[in-house]
C-alpha cells in the first residue's frame, strides 16, 4: 500500500471539469492584450540615488575597505562598526532624496 493509497482512503479523489481548450485560448489572447496595453511602470530612481550617495560617503567606505583587507589578512577584528557607520551615512543622505522622488 502506498502513500497516495493510504491519502485516497482518508480523501476521495476529485476530478476538475474540462474546459473547451478554444475558450482557454480567448481567455489567455485577452490577458495578452490587457498586459500589452498597461503602460510600463517608471525606473526606481533609488539605486542611483543609493550610488550618489555612497559616493558621498567615499571617507566611511574607504575606511570600511581597509578593515576588510586586514580580516582578509587574518585579523581577529570585525567590521561591524565600520559597516553601520557606513550604512549610517549612506541612509541619511539617501532616505529624504529617495523620499522626495516618490512623492
Amino acid at each position: 500500500m502506498g502513500l497516495s493509497d493510504i491519502f485516497s482512503s482518508f480523501m476521495p479523489t476529485v476530478y476538475a471539469d474540462e474546459e473547451p481548450v478554444e475558450e482557454v485560448v480567448e481567455e489567455v489572447e485577452e490577458v495578452v492584450e490587457e498586459e500589452e496595453e498597461e503602460e510600463e511602470e517608471p525606473e526606481d530612481p533609488k539605486e542611483a540615488i543609493w550610488e550618489a550617495c555612497t559616493q558621498e560617503c567615499s571617507a566611511l567606505k574607504h575606511h570600511l575597505d581597509e578593515c576588510n583587507e586586514r580580516v582578509e589578512n587574518g585579523s581577529s577584528e570585525n567590521c561591524i562598526e565600520e559597516f553601520f557607520h557606513f550604512m549610517h551615512c549612506a541612509d541619511e543622505c539617501a532616505a529624504p532624496k529617495i523620499m522626495a522622488a516618490t512623492v
